[in-house]
């Protein structure tokens, strides 16, 4: 009957008992979805594969045929099979070994796994032994562990990057890479053939970067991991950044804003239109910061409608848009869109481009209130950067209400922080620094008999214990608007918004040094000593 089909689809009959069958152009799909598809990849020559079907119409087929051709390969020989020749063909799965994989994109990591691994951790050293256990029998409980252990210890990123002579696995916490793990160099391929099959990369692309994302269900919480490889000397370099989570939202307080900052942040807020603009680097806690006046401004009388990439936390209340610029729906297009849909309070992940900038500003002119982030070393800095991405200047008077621009740094463990005395140069040297700030502050400021500096114990076996910001708050005032107009000079600007009472981000993080928050050395990581 096969063989009659076959004369009728105009497709060669194959006996697949009678040829032998190529295990690593088995791999290329998965058992689970081959058995779907009623197809079998048996031969691979260069690009150029050989597929046995049960029916070449049936649409699942199709799909993974069309998947192929997606990663660069080209089923050109299709041979038509009996359901018993398929059935002898995915026998063969079971004598793969367990790293192999898909071009699914299917996600396989194990819930139960994952959080038996981060009950059995409690420091970065505490992964090895767990490692070596599984390290030659299971590639997918090798990316759990690491995975785990990223979970477990907060890590904000995962960097796997290969060396010459062995595979570095770091984590980022508390704003720091530490070495987590040191693996032999043979399993790097077999860790990053998995990660693509679980973000849908190409498997066989080296030569570029790919960038992609999956996620795992762990204890009814959605956590997104984003995915970026990159051609290295040694080869491939992967970086993971942990999204969602067990992350809450911060309150603006929480955050590190306190005094004149705080009371700016605030009542901006209240405001029925403008543009907010948080500044800073990349990892400095800009989207943070967002969410946490999202939060605050989150009321069921209002219209919210956020633009992000990625979005990193999901917000009751909120409508939360994430942008694909590969089919064209980018930040810009997206505002264009949102500004129909009635809203009252805008937030745009990032102003990337003067069309995005353009369109906050035009935005806030028409009686919005939007919500963004920049990247401005300084709060005075996003003036003369947003002119110029070609904002008209005379627009910004009206329609810039506050810029806030932020630096994370680590702060002191409560429990093993040591004392520091304040005398002689270091007295003095901090004296001079308070004695620059306005004179509303200089008046509120004691200074202590002394500071704490980082001391490692069990309990902080780093020294520190998380992050705060540190903030620089600049508000649109009518004598600046007045200099914007008429003579735009940043050491002008600078100048006037002193004399109104704004510090700079070293002043703020200098009284959380003397409030005993964070020490001086964690101070000038972030924000450079005198």
């Amino acid at each position: 009957m096969v063989k009659i089909l076959a004369g009728k689809y105009k497709i060669p009959y194959l006996n697949l008992g009678t040829v032998p069958i190529d295990t690593d152009a088995l791999k290329l799909v998965p058992e689970e979805k081959a058995r779907r598809a009623g197809l079998a990849v048996v031969q691979k020559v260069g690009k150029n594969l050989q597929v046995a079907v049960k029916n070449p119409q049936k649409p699942e087929t199709l799909a993974v045929l069309e998947e192929l051709k997606q990663n660069r390969y080209n089923p050109n020989k299709l041979f038509l099979v009996s359901q018993y020749s398929l059935e002898k063909a995915w026998e063969l799965y079971k004598s793969l070994p367990e790293d192999l994989g898909s071009i699914s994109g299917e996600i396989t990591v194990s819930e139960a796994r994952l959080e038996h691994y981060r009950n059995l951790i409690t420091t970065p050293e505490s992964i090895t032994p767990l490692i070596n256990a599984v390290i030659y029998k299971s590639v997918t409980e090798v990316l759990e562990l690491i995975i785990g252990g990223a979970l477990k210890l907060n890590a904000s990123d995962i960097h796997i990057e290969p060396l010459e002579n062995k595979l570095r696995v770091r984590f980022r916490m508390d704003g720091v890479l530490y070495t987590s793990l040191l693996l032999p160099l043979a399993v790097h391929e077999a860790i990053v053939s998995r990660i693509k099959i679980l973000t849908n990369m190409m498997l066989d692309e080296k030569r570029k970067p790919q960038d992609g994302r999956f996620s795992v269900r762990l204890n009814d919480k959605e956590i997104d991991f984003r995915v970026s490889t990159l051609p290295t000397q040694f080869g491939e370099k992967v970086a993971i950044r942990l999204l969602g989570g067990e992350k809450t939202i911060i309150s603006l307080e929480g955050l590190g804003l306190n005094g004149r900052n705080l009371e700016l942040v605030e009542n901006i807020l209240n405001r029925p239109y403008g543009l907010v603009l948080v500044t800073g680097p990349t990892g400095s806690g800009k989207s943070t910061t967002l969410y946490a006046m999202l939060q605050k401004l989150n009321t069921e009388g209002r219209n919210i409608i956020s633009l992000e990439d990625p979005i990193e936390y999901k917000i009751e209340g909120i409508n939360q848009s994430q942008v694909r610029p590969e089919i064209g729906y980018d930040f810009a297009n997206g505002l264009r869109t949102i500004l129909r849909q009635d809203p009252d309070i805008i937030m745009v992940g990032e102003i990337r481009d003067s069309k995005t900038a353009n369109l906050a500003v035009h935005a806030a002119l028409t009686g919005h209130l939007v919500l963004s982030t920049f990247h401005t070393n300084t709060a005075v800095g996003a003036i003369s950067r947003l002119i110029d991405m070609g904002v008209d200047s005379y627009l910004l008077p009206s329609t810039l209400v506050l810029i806030i621009s932020q630096r994370l740094t680590r702060t002191l463990c409560a429990e093993s922080k040591n004392p520091v005395p304040l005398k002689s140069q270091l007295k003095e040297k901090i004296e001079k620094e308070v004695a620059k700030m306005p004179e509303n502050i200089r008046e509120k400021l004691k200074l202590p008999k002394e500071i704490y500096q980082s001391q490692p114990s069990a309990l902080c076996p780093r020294g520190t214990k998380g992050r705060i910001g540190i903030f620089e708050v600049l508000e649109m005032t009518k004598n600046l608007e007045n200099i914007i107009l008429t003579n735009l000079n940043v050491s002008v600007i600078t100048e006037e918004a002193r004399r109104q009472g704004m510090i700079t981000l070293r002043e703020d993080g200098l009284i959380k040094v003397l409030e005993g928050k964070i020490g001086l050395e964690e101070l000038n990581e972030v924000a450079g000593s005198l």
